[in-house]
């Protein structure tokens, strides 16, 4: 206290006042303004040895990077001279004081030795500080440098250890640039630490969103580019999208969270500052993409990659931009999502044109399946891939439309993306009941149409369409399918058995119905030979079937007749050509088609993304 209200440099003589004393003197000076002077005045005294040390233009040492504790001093001496001078402020009355313009080069002094120190620790700690690293740390544990007040300091001085530990290097140099920043902040040199912030930290930002292959395009760079190389730089944002939201941005949101907790105004005009030029050029692609491209169905597919790594990224985005120094950035990430649903959506409409404008007559070889049918049910179960979005896409159903064909439009699930589903199977239903009219032989027809349908119904039940219609929607179907099997065992093979009786017949009669069999079996089985189904169950199911309608009724035949036929006719091998094994093993061989070549060709529509 005596050292507060006494200086060391006054001294007091045992004598009695000069005349030259007036009380007058005495009066003018109140007690608080002697208080405050020899205040300010050993303010000054403390403060100033320390900060001179320290002057950048006579010390190349760096302070942080040295004696800690002497930092930790060096910060609380520039926050004294701070009070200090806003007493000064106060008490000053026109002109200013020496001691205020001593204490203003001071803080000059302070204030550069700050600002070196804040670049230093942000360049030194480069790696630390890295986005990729703050986002891994912190999803870990919640920071000690977010807690660390300048208390906390003074704590630790007093302690024997020669430097300020929480923890490692990352959290020490966060520790470090928040004391800075506070004091620099509190002191009136907002600007020049947030410019040295935002510079170094902005330089980090441009840098990896550059290293994730997201570039800046024009509308009419995206017009001029060719789809193989848009394909390519499509592919390169929907793979840098997740880690620049997650990793980048939400690092430099936290990073400036603990550094700039001082104030949200600071905190979120640095923040933004730092990102919004690089998020804006990453959430402006997909849109750009969207209104400078042609809207073909196979398109479709990577808007739907783009609109979904958005709406999957959703609440992180909201998250970290939710202030209104970085307004422009969720505006733009909506326009994008609303660009690319109206890209989607004509996509599909296109998509639905290429069905119905398909003019070929000529059906699948060995009445297998029709490359239409899996173009179109490949573009679907990719479209399927995307139910959690498909419904934010697709709001509004479609008037009811009336398709001539054979297969009646049946009743749909209720949501829009459901109808549309539903709509686009009726069309290449209609489309392949057209092709199947031109087989010559009707029973192919059916074999043909069995087989697509049952395909569609497989795609259907592995993949997300089966969300998106139901399973009464496959029930209905599979029904059909058994009764295009039924209509084709009928009419390509009940020929066949008009020769099979079970009843009592003469010896010329048995020949006569013998060679009938055989003549009617080899021409069935030649025509049937070369067909394909290429579902196990169907073809087992047709097999069985087969089985049950021919080799049944002729192995009884053959056990009432061959014995009479060995017995009656010199030649009897002419006559029964098959036994009933011959007529099974004959069957079981169908319906593998040509192994020789595929039966169908790759698909037109592949995935944008791999």
């Amino acid at each position: 206290m005596r050292s507060l209200l006494f200086s060391p440099k006054t001294s007091f003589s045992s004598s009695s006042p000069s005349s030259s004393d007036s009380p007058s003197r005495f009066a003018a000076s109140s007690p608080w303004r002697s208080y405050s002077d020899m205040a300010t005045d050993r303010s000054l005294e403390l403060t100033e040895p320390l900060i001179v040390k320290w002057n950048i233009d006579t010390s190349l040492e760096t302070l942080f990077a040295g004696n800690r504790r002497e930092a930790v001093e060096f910060v609380k001496c520039v926050n004294n001279l701070r009070k200090g001078m806003h007493l000064m402020d106060m008490e000053m009355e026109s002109k200013k004081s020496d001691k205020m313009i001593r204490a203003e080069n001071l803080m000059q002094i302070a204030m550069k030795r700050l600002q070196k120190e804040f670049y230093l620790i942000l360049t030194m700690n480069r790696a630390h500080l890295h986005p990729e690293s703050i986002s891994a740390r912190s999803s870990r544990r919640t920071s000690a440098a977010s807690r660390l007040s300048m208390s906390d300091y003074e704590e630790e001085e007093e302690e024997e250890d020669d430097s300020v530990s929480i923890g490692d290097e990352w959290t020490t140099a966060i520790a470090d640039l928040r004391m800075i920043a506070e004091c620099m902040i509190a002191s009136g040199y907002a600007k020049e630490c947030l410019k040295i912030y935002g510079t170094i930290r902005k330089s980090i930002v441009d840098e990896e969103i550059y290293k994730l292959g997201v570039e800046k395009f024009t509308s009419s760079q995206i017009q001029k580019i060719d789809w193989n190389t848009l394909d390519l730089r499509i592919r390169n944002w929907t793979n840098a999208v997740t880690p620049a939201v997650k990793t980048l941005f939400n690092g430099e949101r936290i990073l400036c969270d603990q550094i700039f907790a001082i104030g949200d105004q600071i905190r979120e005009s640095c923040f933004a500052d730092i990102t919004k030029g690089g998020a804006m050029i990453l959430f402006a692609f997909p849109e750009k993409v969207a209104k400078n491209t042609k809207k073909k169905a196979e398109k479709g597919l990577c808007a739907l990659d783009m609109y979904a790594a958005i709406a999957n990224l959703w609440p992180e985005i909201d998250s970290i931009f939710s202030s209104k120094s970085t307004n422009p950035i969720k505006p733009q990430a909506i326009t994008s999502l609303i660009k690319l649903s109206e890209f989607i959506r004509a996509a599909v409409d296109d998509f639905e044109s290429f069905i119905l404008k398909d003019s070929s007559r000529k059906g699948a070889a060995g009445a297998g399946i029709h490359q239409l049918t899996i173009d179109a049910m490949d573009y679907l179960t990719y479209l399927a891939d995307y139910t959690n979005i498909l419904p934010d896409i697709f709001t509004e159903s479609e008037p009811t439309k009336s398709v001539p064909g054979s297969f009646e439009h049946t009743e749909s699930p209720s949501p829009p993306i459901s109808v549309k589903i539903s709509w686009l199977i009726l069309s290449v239903l209609c489309k392949l009941d057209a092709k199947a009219s031109h087989y010559r032989d009707v029973s192919l027809s059916y074999l043909f149409l069995a087989n697509n349908l049952q395909y569609i119904i497989g795609k259907v039940r592995t993949s997300n369409l089966i969300y998106l219609l139901s399973e009464e929607w496959i029930s209905s179907h599979e029904a059909k399918v058994k009764q295009f099997a039924a209509n084709y065992q009928r009419l390509g093979w009940n020929h066949v058995m008009e020769s099979i009786t079970a009843a009592e017949i003469t010896p010329e009669k048995i020949r006569e119905n013998f060679q009938k069999f055989n003549s009617s079996f080899k021409e069935a089985y030649d025509k049937h030979c070369a067909c394909v189904v290429p579902d196990n169950k169907l073809r087992d199911q047709i097999k069985i079937a087969l089985a049950k309608m021919i080799v049944r009724p002729y192995r009884e035949f053959y056990n009432m007749n061959v014995v009479k036929v060995m017995e009656n006719e010199k030649y009897p091998a002419s006559i029964v050509r098959y036994a009933p094994e011959d007529v099974g093993h004959h069957l079981s061989d169908l319906f593998f088609g040509d192994q020789s070549s595929p039966w169908s060709s790759p698909s037109k529509f592949q995935r944008c993304t791999s």
